[in-house]
């Protein structure tokens, strides 16, 4: 092969530059190219010093040896991309019954090491076509027994894979001694916390990082309390799992809280896992007053440990100072976006009676802080109108004239675009229909569409509204919330019957919105006696029988058979209306039809009502009583 190369050399088909490149190529039989990954070397014509090569998705592909040399990267046999050709098979069942011998092949193919990322990229998903994530867990814990292979603390850091075999103990103790900085080093002692199983006589080693912790948290408890706070955690965690006994003068969870009275931003600031135990330290550092300095500063808290903090008050039997203090920011619009965040995210039971059209409020006013203030975020505005749910939540209780105040604020908001807002205004729409005009820019009732009634009914449809809104709604929640107690909501009957209440109760309340916010109040004074028209008595004569009787038009709730008063939108009122004396009117009722004959008119005035007694003859009887039928 050289002989043949050189004398391509010889008559200047190809550079003598090239000449070990294209040596290495066809002796290695692999080769990379930037745009078409590796292939496979099948053929070299020295003749017409040209090369064949197959490249997935270009088999046979011919190249000049020269553009070959310039363009092409030799890679051995061994290399993964040449075996992932070669040999796909044999990586296959690597995976499944040798993880590091597979991994051993990655790592030796890029210099003994790599990342991540690059082995994921390398084995996905030709070799692994399983799920990744199960798969590269299971491998790690294999890769922690065996002695070649040094995992990174960062995800960013490459995998390093050894020649010389070095224990794990040995291994674990070099990176805690080597760690740069107290947060690295607590990382390193947790690693060595999970393989002590795997460790003979741990006790030296963890005496030794005790020591090194020790000496840290005392440097770091001033500047850096969240850091020690972690570090002491871990110490304690190690000297119990190997039973060494803690020195008389070392630092305590208490010793760093009372150097940092100010606990949510010592918090936030470590792992999630360890906030009990935080929050459970800073309880025995201010016996005294502890449960006020983490009320206090709640609303400084995010969202995940404002539910920490609050769980530890509930489990103290804080509930009600608790909730106060909540409903005291909802009130005056000073919660902060967490706080709220965790209010809407928990929605329990708990806090029921704090979810309310108030809590709408106090979140908007915090969209807004959100929008203008320093740090900027979206997170409260993304919850609320990704979840369909919560606003019908927030204000399904509430009343027509608070909902309207809800609505207009939403429409005057600068923190929601265009489609956000429709969104919004939708899910009210859904919930109380009669806001419907006012969203869509109509009047708030249409002239030709008033709902004609009386001052008297009015007040008892309002009556009836309030009873629904401020005793029977409120009293169903409490139903709910007591019957979810129970659990199992499958299975709870009584919470089955009280949601079932709550449709019908919510169901009659939509119903009476819509009616009241049609009604016009009136005292029927206007009333003409010419034509017939609501507020008006009008004598008829039923033709076939010539029985006589009349009927008083008033307004839609005011019908009362007894007295021969009908509603102006009844069947037989709706045919009377705009009628002259002399005028014969005809209409259906459930198939009946009856003709009447319109003798007078008079003006209705209900101080007469009572005084006027219709002869038993002129009675309308059940049969034909027109509320039967009234719309």
């Amino acid at each position: 092969m050289k002989e043949e190369l050189e004398k391509l050399v010889a008559t200047g088909k190809i550079s003598r530059q090239h000449l070990s490149v294209l040596e290495k190529l066809i002796e290695c039989g692999y080769g990379f190219h930037k745009s078409w990954g590796v292939g496979k070397v099948v053929n070299v014509d020295f003749v017409s010093s040209r090369i064949v090569i197959d490249f997935n998705g270009k088999p046979g592909h011919s190249m000049d040896l020269e553009f070959c040399a310039k363009t092409l990267k030799p890679i051995s046999a061994s290399h993964i991309l040449a075996r992932k050709i070669g040999d796909i098979q044999k990586l296959k069942e690597l995976a499944a019954v040798n993880r590091p011998e597979l991994v051993k092949i990655v790592l030796q193919s890029f210099g003994g090491k790599a990342t991540f990322q690059q082995v994921m990229d390398v084995l996905v998903p030709d070799v692994i076509s399983e799920d990744w994530k199960i798969w590269w867990n299971e491998t790690k814990v294999e890769l922690q027994k065996n002695g070649h292979f040094l995992l990174p603390i960062k995800k960013n850091d490459p995998l390093v894979y050894v020649e010389t075999e070095v224990s794990i103990k040995d291994r674990l103790m070099s990176e805690i001694r080597s760690a740069r900085g107290l947060k690295a080093r607590v990382n390193m002692v947790l690693e060595f916390i999970k393989n002590l199983d795997e460790i003979e006589n741990p006790n030296d080693v963890a005496a030794e990082a005790i020591n090194l912790l020790n000496g840290e948290i005392n440097s770091h408890a001033r500047t850096r309390p969240s850091t020690a706070l972690e570090a002491l955690f871990v110490r304690d965690d190690l000297q119990n799992a190997v039973n060494i006994t803690p020195e008389p003068d070392q630092l305590k969870a208490k010793d760093i809280w009372l150097q940092n009275q100010q606990p949510i931003p010592v918090i936030e600031q470590i792992p999630a896992y360890l906030h009990k135990r935080a929050l459970a330290s800073f309880k025995e550092a201010y016996p005294e007053n502890w449960t006020s300095m983490l009320i206090e500063s709640l609303n400084q808290a995010s969202a995940r440990v404002c539910g920490e903090i609050v769980q530890i008050l509930v489990d103290e039997g804080l509930l009600e100072r608790l909730k106060e203090h909540i409903q005291k920011l909802i009130l005056q619009h000073n919660a902060s976006s967490e706080l709220l965040l965790w209010l809407l995210k928990d929605r329990s039971d708990t806090f029921a009676d704090i979810i309310g059209p108030d809590l709408f409020r106090a979140v908007l006013s915090a969209i807004e802080r959100e929008q203008y203030g320093e740090k900027k975020t979206s997170r409260l505005k993304d919850y609320i109108v990704d979840d369909p749910d919560l606003l019908p939540l927030l204000i399904e209780f509430a009343d027509l004239d608070t909902v309207r105040d809800l609505t207009r604020a939403i429409q005057l908001s600068p923190s929601f675009n265009d489609m956000d807002k429709r969104a919004l205004l939708g899910r009210i729409v859904k919930l109380f229909p009669a806001i419907q005009p006012m969203i869509s820019g109509e009047r708030h009732m249409k002239q030709s569409h008033p709902l004609i009634v009386s001052w008297e009914s009015l007040e008892n449809k309002k009556k009836e509204y309030a009873e629904l809104v401020n005793r029977l709604i409120p009293e169903n929640a409490k139903e709910i919330a007591h019957a979810r107690s129970y659990g199992d909501l499958r299975e709870n009957h009584e919470y089955k019957a009280a949601k079932e209440r709550q449709r019908l109760l919510l169901q009659r309340k939509a119903m009476l919105e819509e009616e009241l916010s049609k009604a016009r109040g009136t005292n029927f004074n206007d009333a003409r006696a010419d034509v017939v028209s609501i507020g008006t008595k009008v004598f008829y004569t039923e033709l076939g029988s010539n029985t006589r009787s009349f009927y008083v038009i008033l307004g839609a709730w005011d019908s009362d058979p007894n007295n021969n008063i009908i509603s102006y939108r009844s069947p037989i009122a709706q045919a009377m209306l705009n009628h002259v004396p002399g005028d014969i009117i005809e209409f259906s009722l459930e198939g009946y039809t009856r003709k009447l004959k319109i003798e007078s008119i008079e003006l209705w005035a209900k101080r007469n009502l009572v005084a006027e007694s219709s002869p038993s003859t002129e009675k309308i009887d059940s049969e034909n009583n027109p509320m039967n039928n009234s719309q």
